[in-house]
């Protein structure tokens, strides 16, 4: 399945989840079998077999992508999650998105000094969520060494937020 393909699967949802936003909908994408196990694998061959210990997942449609990358890695799966979601002794980092401001937290002992560590999200807008969760990962001593995301949203330059990390999106809006 090629990368056009790929992108007349996800709608746009205008006015969500607020007016003047467009939602980047990948629902129809996942529902696709064959297109969601494109986006797994391409993901995969990206940052290639054995050059990952943990795959974390942004919540909440980064999980989605982040599980079943992390299988076929053979890698551990650690959710980053909105402030209070976790249940145990967290680490915390803040940063503003395109319409407002969040915290996200990951569990203190989710990750290992050294481990490396592979991001995965669904969309990359302005780029805060992905730097903040970058900033979590080297909190605990982990090496980030890539950034995955399925969607990049390009006109709004969240790219440059994330230099010095190996940054891979497959669809750019």
């Amino acid at each position: 399945m090629d990368i056009e393909h790929l992108r007349s699967l996800i709608r746009d949802v205008p006015d969500f989840p607020q007016p003047g936003i467009v939602f980047k909908d990948i629902t129809p994408l996942l529902a696709d079998e064959i297109g969601f196990s494109t986006v797994i694998d391409l993901i995969v061959v990206h940052f290639g077999r054995g050059s990952v210990d943990k795959v974390v997942g942004i919540e909440a449609r980064g999980f989605i992508l982040a599980s079943p990358v992390a299988y076929h890695f053979g890698a551990g799966f650690v959710p980053v999650r909105k402030a209070g979601k976790l249940p145990w002794d967290t680490e915390s980092a803040s940063y503003e998105l395109e319409y407002g401001k969040e915290t996200l937290e990951i569990h203190k002992d989710a990750l290992a000094p050294g481990e490396r560590v592979l991001i995965v999200d669904d969309v990359l807008a302005t780029g805060g969520t992905a730097a903040a969760t970058a900033s979590l990962v080297e909190a605990l001593g982990a090496k980030v060494i890539g950034i995955a995301c399925l969607i990049e949203l390009g006109f709004l330059n969240g790219r440059d937020k994330l230099e010095g990390h190996d940054f891979f999106s497959l669809i750019t809006f």
